[in-house]
């Protein structure tokens, strides 16, 4: 992906930040879901691959699984996020990132 590139894979938006890929939760995915109560975060330092577990999501609509969209790391999680799911609500969805992955394989 070229620099500040965004793409969207099953829901998620994958953005190219200074240190790896910052994923998030799209527009689409806020207004499928609606208002989120909970969220379960991967664990800073675990290695995942594509399809693996990723985030979970208890809305009023549904409990979602969302699965890795890239092979890697957990370098970073949205602790506010984990602390207030609301804030994944946001309009602006790049206010509504999960984490972010380093060591990111094809």
């Amino acid at each position: 992906m070229s620099e500040n590139s965004r793409k969207v894979v099953d829901y998620l938006w994958i953005e190219t930040v200074d240190n790896g890929y910052k994923v998030g939760l799209t527009n689409e995915a806020q207004e499928e879901l609606g208002n989120v109560s909970f969220v379960t975060l991967p664990k800073v330092g675990q290695k995942l691959s594509k399809g693996d577990s990723f985030v979970e999501l208890e809305a009023e609509k549904s409990v979602s699984e969302f699965g890795s969209p890239l092979n890697g790391t957990i370098r970073e999680v949205n602790r506010a996020a984990d602390k207030d799911p609301s804030l994944l609500d946001n309009e602006d969805d790049s206010q509504a990132w999960l984490a972010i992955f380093e060591d990111v394989s094809e």
